[in-house]
This record gives structure tokens, C-alpha cells and sequence, in this order.
């Protein structure tokens, strides 16, 4: 990498710092850290959200989804287009007002309104655990991104200069910051990719007729894909815009109702059809180029397909370029990295530690975040994938959660001891599956057993508890 496209990069790198260290001064309570004083428009609210649910873990990871399986891959921002909104048009009207009207600052907050303080707890737990597993997947793809391009920087180094740049602007400036620079790492995304990234790479591997005679024709098709597939996605992803900490935040923070819904149907534009295409494309591209002998040393067989994209930007990109798309591509990951870490320290200091109302909350919650922080660079230093990691972590909040999310928006008796009931057997039996990576018949994802178990155990324990 030359000395222009570093410094391109540095200077990115410290603009976000620098937006850290603005609202640091600005914030002067944990409403302020964790919902942005609640006067956030439609346009920041819907960037932000697109920015954190695709973020660096769908950019890498539709990459590596183009890279194997061509267009196809496009159908899992599809979920997240349905999701966007479905929860904008069922979720948002019951819960914004609510919000404002009692302070909600988290998810689970809503949970114990319904319920009660054992069912938030639990549902604290959960949401903060995954949202860990989440934002290490974010670090991940980071440092997978940086060790792809940097010449001599190895993937544990990566790790270190990934985790700390983002934890450090997100203890500083919480959810305003954010916001914020997720407004501007989209802008920046999108600019790289639709005006340096896909034309000079579609060019630099030889355009269509290249693609055409290079890769099989199913990579060109739309239905290169199992029923499977798609279900298992459906479950993973739509359920997590009912139950996502880091939804519920932008939600709170929104100037009203009308807001947060106009930022929800942004966000589903942008993930369907525009971000998803841009993804599996590039990640074809890679595909291209790998077949065609562009990338020296790597063929089909001995490259991790989430490095193809990366190192398909680092051999075609000329100087001055590479530095723009890099950032663009970290602008993605940080963007996605910030939000779950504000989701994983504001379920733990709001809905496990019960601190968010003492004098010194909101120093609390800056040294909360940043401890969780490490704790998630520790954990990326342990995994491999970025989609899978992502994907299991979606899948444990989602098992665990929608059931009781779904009783309590939908059900004219919500139980507090069936919710809990299910919350529980949901997780757990879904942790379980993929811990022990069993294998389920049709191919279907842990969590799809997961969920029809959390709500076989509700509507059971409802009937007995109702009776009793």
C-alpha cells in the first residue's frame, strides 16, 4: 500500500476519534450516551440503522456469499428488507410513544413493562450476550480486511488495531457519536463502492464477457439456492428487528414516531436491492479474478472466500484509490462494531446492574463499554468466520427472545412466568446446537429449532398457568 492510501486511511481513521472525542463534551447524562437525547431525524436514524445491521459483517460476509454462490447470495438482505418493514409498520407505532413516556434506554425495559424485572433480566443477559458475539464478528471482518491489504500486518495485530479505534470512539461518545459517524461511514461506503470499487474492478477483470466465460452460468441466476437456504435465513434475520437492542435504541432516540418509521423504510431500501447486489458483485468479481489467475498465490482451493473481496480491491485499486475503499469497507465494520457494543454495555448497565439511574451512570457506562470491548477483541482472536460468527450470535438472541416479544406486542395476556419459561429453553437448547454442532434434518439452522421450542414451551406453560 502506498504512503497516499495510508494516509487517506489515518486520516479516516482519525476523523472518527475525533467525532468521539466532540460528543465526550456534549453528553451529560446516559440519556445522552444511550439514546441520544431522543431528538435524532429520520434520516440519521434510517442511515444509522442500515449502517449497523449490514455493516462490516454483511459487507465481508456478502462478499464471501458472492464469491461461492453469485447473485443468490443477494437473498439474505431480502430478510432484512421484509424485517425493516414489518417492524416498522408492527413494532415501532406500539413501542415509540410507550418509550418516550416511561424513558425506556433499553430493549429488555419494554419486557419488564410488560412482565416483570425476572423476565428483563434474562432477556438483558441474552441480548448482551450476543450482541458480544456480534461485535467481535465486527472486529473480525475488520481485521480480516486491514490483513488482507496491509503488507506484513498479520491477522492477531489487525485484531488489536481494529478493536481499539472502534471501542475507543464508542466509550467516548456513545450513541450520538455513533449515529453520527455511522451517517457518515454510509456516505462514505456507498460513494466508495458505487463510484471506485465496482466500476474500476468490473473493468480491471475484464467485464461481462470475462464473467461469463469464467464462472458458471448459476452465479448469473437468481435461483442458485436452496429452500433451505432462504428459511433458515428468514428466521435468523427477520425476528432480530423485533428484538435487536441496537433497533430498539435508534427507535428511542428518534424526535417521534413518524421519524423512526421513515428511517425504518430508508434502511430497507438500502439493504434491498442496493447494498445487496454491491456485495455479491464485488464478491463475484473476486471470483473472476481468483479463476483467472489475477490474484498471485491464491486459487479456489486455498482462499477463505470472506478474503477474495479484500484482496481483489488490493491488486486492482490504483493509487490514491485502495485508501478510499478501504475506509469505505471499514466505515461498514466500525459502523456495525460501535452500535452492538452500545447494545452489549447498555443491556448490562440498564437491565443486569440496574445502574443507569446513579450519580456517576454515566462514567460507569464508558468503563462498561470499554471492558466489553476487550472482552470481544478476545473473543474475535478465537473464531475464523465473520458470517457464521454473526449469524449463531442472531441466532441465540432471536430463539431466546421473539417468542415473548411476540406475546407481548400480539396477545391481549401476556404471561410473565411462560415468558420467562420459554426465554430460557429457547436460548439454551439453540447455544446448545451449535455448540455441539449438531446436524438437523433438511438442513435447517439451530435457531428454527430453537424458536418452535420457545414457543412450544410458552403456549404449554400459558395453559398450565392460566388453569392454575
Amino acid at each position: 500500500m502506498s504512503w497516499i492510501d495510508l494516509s487517506i486511511f489515518i486520516v479516516y481513521l482519525a476523523a472518527m476519534l475525533g467525532v468521539g472525542f466532540y460528543f465526550l463534551r456534549k453528553n451529560k447524562n446516559t440519556e445522552d450516551y444511550y439514546v441520544g437525547g431522543r431528538k435524532l431525524s429520520s434520516i440519521h436514524i434510517g442511515l444509522s440503522v442500515v449502517a449497523t445491521d449490514v455493516g462490516g459483517g454483511f459487507s465481508i460476509g456478502l462478499g464471501g456469499l458472492g464469491f461461492t454462490m453469485g447473485l443468490s447470495g443477494s437473498w439474505l438482505l431480502f430478510t432484512g428488507l421484509l424485517g425493516a418493514w414489518l417492524s416498522g409498520v408492527l413494532l415501532i407505532p406500539r413501542i415509540s410513544e410507550l418509550a418516550r413516556l416511561k424513558g425506556f434506554l433499553s430493549f429488555p425495559q419494554y419486557l419488564e413493562h410488560v412482565f416483570d424485572k425476572r423476565v428483563a433480566l434474562i432477556a438483558g443477559i441474552i441480548s448482551a450476550i450476543g450482541y458480544l458475539g456480534f461485535t467481535s464478528s465486527q472486529i473480525l471482518a475488520g481485521a480480516k480486511l486491514a490483513s488482507s491489504t496491509f503488507e506484513g500486518l498479520n491477522l492477531e495485530n489487525a485484531l488489536l488495531i481494529m478493536g481499539v479505534i472502534a471501542v475507543g470512539y464508542t466509550v467516548l461518545g456513545g450513541l450520538k457519536a455513533v449515529i453520527y459517524t455511522d451517517t457518515i461511514q454510509w456516505i462514505i461506503l456507498m460513494a466508495g463502492l458505487v463510484f471506485v470499487g465496482i466500476p474500476i474492478s468490473y473493468f480491471s477483470i475484464g467485464g461481462m464477457e470475462a464473467i461469463k466465460s469464467t464462472i458458471e452460468p448459476e452465479f448469473l441466476s437468481l435461483r442458485n439456492i436452496s429452500w433451505q437456504q432462504i428459511i433458515n435465513w428468514m428466521f435468523t434475520i427477520i425476528p432480530i428487528w423485533f428484538i435487536g437492542m441496537t433497533l430498539y435504541q435508534r427507535i428511542y432516540a428518534a424526535k417521534n414516531t413518524r421519524a423512526a418509521q421513515q428511517g425504518w423504510f430508508i434502511a430497507g431500501l438500502f439493504e434491498y436491492p442496493i447494498m445487496a447486489f454491491m456485495g455479491v458483485i464485488l464478491g463475484m468479481f473476486a471470483r473472476v479474478a481468483v479463476e483467472n489467475g489475477m490474484l498471485a498465490g491464491y486459487s479456489i482451493t486455498n482462499l477463505d472466500a470472506e478474503m477474495g473481496l479484500p484482496l481483489l480491491l488490493k491488486t486492482v485499486l490504483p493509487v490514491g484509490f485502495l485508501g478510499i475503499v478501504l475506509s469505505a469497507y471499514f466505515s461498514a465494520i466500525m459502523s456495525t462494531a460501535d452500535s452492538c457494543l452500545m447494545a452489549a454495555s447498555g443491556n448490562i448497565l440498564t437491565d443486569v446492574l440496574k445502574k443507569h439511574d446513579s450519580p456517576n451512570s454515566l462514567r460507569f457506562s464508558q468503563f462498561l463499554t470499554l471492558i466489553i470491548g476487550g472482552v470481544a477483541l478476545l473473543l474475535a482472536l478465537k473464531m475464523s468466520s465473520v458470517l457464521e460468527l454473526m449469524l449463531h450470535s442472531y441466532s441465540f438472541m432471536v430463539s431466546g427472545m421473539i417468542v415473548p416479544v411476540l406475546a407481548a406486542l400480539f396477545t391481549k395476556h401476556p404471561n410473565s412466568r411462560s415468558a420467562l419459561l420459554a426465554m430460557i429453553a429457547g436460548g439454551t437448547s439453540t447455544l446448545i446446537l451449535i455448540i455441539g454442532n449438531f446436524n438437523l434434518p433438511l438442513q435447517l439452522d439451530a435457531n428454527i429449532f430453537g424458536i418452535s421450542f420457545s414457543a412450544l414451551v410458552y403456549t404449554i406453560s400459558h395453559m398450565f398457568f392460566t388453569k392454575v
